[in-house]
């Protein structure tokens, strides 16, 4: 296979989005509320920058199987490079149980986006998933708000609605719109890649259910005691993440120590969800193709 551009503007992006993590604390100081956390707060606003500037509008114009360089290809090229850089972050900054669903969400997204850079295909349809990140958006900021100690201002509860709004629009429409144009077009599709997309799909598709069900709970259905002991999990850095640290699990210890008896503790916790989720799609998915 000969040497592909893109690699180089991966490492271009990583290189890139390093340097900005680096510089964001000077560029935006932490509040008080979360000097405790410091490489938490640099690492929201790396993921604010890279949301903000995803441009869902490059897959305008390209081919499902279209062999371009710029600029779609180009886009491509940019998201391995911060989703990279989000993963070597965390694996200096944060125990790995705390880190290990979103590393395992990011090892997907870089080989799905690395299919599309090293062979020039499927870039369309990759780029469709940059739709994902104008909810992103909103994700991150719940976050800043949370470390902010802004929990209980009106910004923070637009911001709450605003993000359950465009994560069923721009979230898991788009997901299932990947996943419906993925198994009408399995026939079209090498047998390789259609795998590693239909892994990927069953992947996100059930982590992205367990956070919506996590972000309607803590904001619209949680105390505020619950959500003071959230804030307070999120600041020691002792919350397990998911996607990107956007959203911390929201068992509180009373709940945790309930659910560790018998297997209903695996049905409840965010790992028994995930595994059993997931087995379901598989099935569903299964009994579709047969």
């Amino acid at each position: 296979m000969a040497f592909s551009p893109g690699l180089l503007v991966v490492a271009g992006s990583f290189a890139a989005f390093r340097l900005l993590n680096r510089g964001l604390e000077r560029l935006v100081p932490p509040p008080p509320s979360a000097r405790r956390n410091r490489w938490k707060w640099r690492n929201i606003w790396t993921s604010l920058a890279h949301s903000s500037g995803a441009d869902p509008a490059g897959a305008g114009g390209v081919t499902w199987h279209s062999p371009s360089w710029p600029p779609s290809l180009l886009m491509a090229s940019l998201i391995p490079g911060y989703f990279l850089e989000d993963f070597v972050d965390m694996l200096c900054n944060q125990k790995l149980h705390q880190s290990w669903e979103l590393l395992f969400h990011h090892s997907v997204v870089i080989v799905c986006f690395g299919i599309a850079v090293l062979l020039h295909q499927y870039v369309g349809f990759a780029l469709v998933a940059l739709l994902v990140e104008i909810n992103s958006i909103f994700l991150h900021l719940r976050q800043i708000l949370l470390m902010a100690n802004l929990v209980h201002t009106t910004c923070y509860r637009l911001n709450s609605i605003i993000n359950l709004g465009t994560y069923v629009v721009f979230r898991i429409a788009t997901l299932a719109w990947m996943t419906r144009w993925l198994f009408l077009n399995r026939e079209n599709v090498p047998p390789a890649t259609y795998a590693v997309g239909t892994v990927g799909m069953a992947i996100m598709t059930p982590m992205n259910i367990i956070l919506f069900y996590r972000l309607l709970r803590s904001d619209f259905f949680k105390s505020c005691r619950d959500m003071q002991r959230e804030k307070e999990w999120v600041m020691e850095g002792e919350a397990e993440t998911c996607l990107g640290g956007m959203l911390p699990a929201l068992v509180s210890r009373s709940e945790a120590e309930h659910w560790a008896a018998g297997a209903v503790a695996l049905c409840s916790g965010p790992t028994g969800q995930l595994l059993l989720t997931t087995g379901a799609f598989f099935v569903l998915f299964c009994s579709q193709i047969c």
